[in-house]
């Protein structure tokens, strides 16, 4: 059988400077440290940490008065950061710079008097943090559905934003239409879906005709790696969301002789060794890494991660 490694796949640059983030806070503060949501949507980066003190809340005000609290890569409302500075906790925010710039966009629209769109998932923590930034002007659209549902104080002032870990061809049919019913319609000069998933769907999206199965590793909350599978499907081959090797159904393997294996961005790349050990061992895989884009990304830690050292 043989193994296509995708490549790009895995950690992005957002995952690993928030990861990041909590190992610093740990080795500075010691256990139990305090992160608002899961840090990234990856259950064994997740349960990795509780083994190591970290106590993942959904309330801020879970938080001990006056303790350090880490927000997570997803970003947050500022409603959540005034209640955390009423518990006078110190914050950390390990928000992803493309998730923050989400975020200015929102205000600077808001500022400007626009009714703001967020092209996204409602419940995703995402498209909860962006539209606490302005909770009375931005309306999420799930579908090209939605949008012909609208019903807005004011067509001729409206702009879109868009989650950033969107599938890019399903993110497409929802611009598409809202730029079909409103042709005037504000946008940013930059997408919004961040290179990672762009360059982690291209690379399913190429080479995923030469696969006859697509295996995915990430977990089940995790936006990006979920429409990894969907872009697989999309071109008419099985593909499947995996947390790690143990959910592996030998069924899947009938007649198969090529496997396109790729991560999420928040899935960490021992778990696809692990993956790949398995194929080999059981199928007598051999394998091959295919490269379409080489990521040199990288961001610096917050400077509120980075002054916890000098408090030290």
């Amino acid at each position: 059988m043989n193994i296509i490694l995708a490549n790009p796949r895995g950690f992005c640059a957002g995952v690993n400077m928030a990861i990041e983030c909590v190992d610093q806070v740990l080795a500075y503060k010691g256990a139990p440290v305090y992160v608002y949501h899961e840090i990234v949507h990856n259950r064994h980066v997740v349960d990795g940490f509780r083994h190591r003190g970290v106590v993942f809340v959904d309330d801020v005000n879970e938080v001990p008065v006056g303790s350090v609290v880490v927000y997570s890569a997803h970003g947050i409302s500022p409603q959540v950061r005034a209640a955390a500075k009423a518990r006078k906790l110190v914050e950390v925010d390990a928000t992803c710079p493309l998730v923050t710039k989400v975020h200015m966009e929102v205000l600077r629209y808001a500022r400007d008097g626009y009714t703001i769109l967020f092209v996204g998932h409602r419940n995703h923590d995402e498209a909860v943090g962006t539209v606490g930034e302005a909770p009375d002007k931005i309306i999420v659209v799930e579908s090209a559905e939605e949008v012909e549902k609208l019903k807005l104080p004011d067509e001729t002032k409206i702009a879109f934003v868009t989650q950033t870990t969107l599938s890019l061809s399903d993110a497409q049919i929802v611009v598409d239409a809202l730029k079909k019913r409103f042709p005037g319609i504000r946008h940013p000069a930059k997408d919004d879906i961040c290179y990672a998933t762009t360059n982690r769907q291209k690379a399913v999206t190429v080479l995923t005709h030469e696969a006859d199965l697509v295996l995915v590793i990430g977990s089940k909350n995790s936006s990006n790696s979920l429409r990894l599978v969907e872009t697989a499907r999309s071109a008419g081959k099985s593909a499947y969301l995996i947390d790690d090797e143990s959910e592996l159904d030998t069924n899947w393997f009938d007649g198969i002789t090529t496997v396109l294996v790729t991560a999420g961005a928040s899935a960490p790349e021992h778990l696809v060794d692990g993956l790949v050990d398995r194929l080999v061992n059981q199928f007598g895989g051999s394998v091959e890494q295919r490269t379409l884009v080489e990521e040199n990304m990288s961001f610096d830690l917050p400077k509120s991660a980075r002054s916890l050292a000098v408090m030290n």
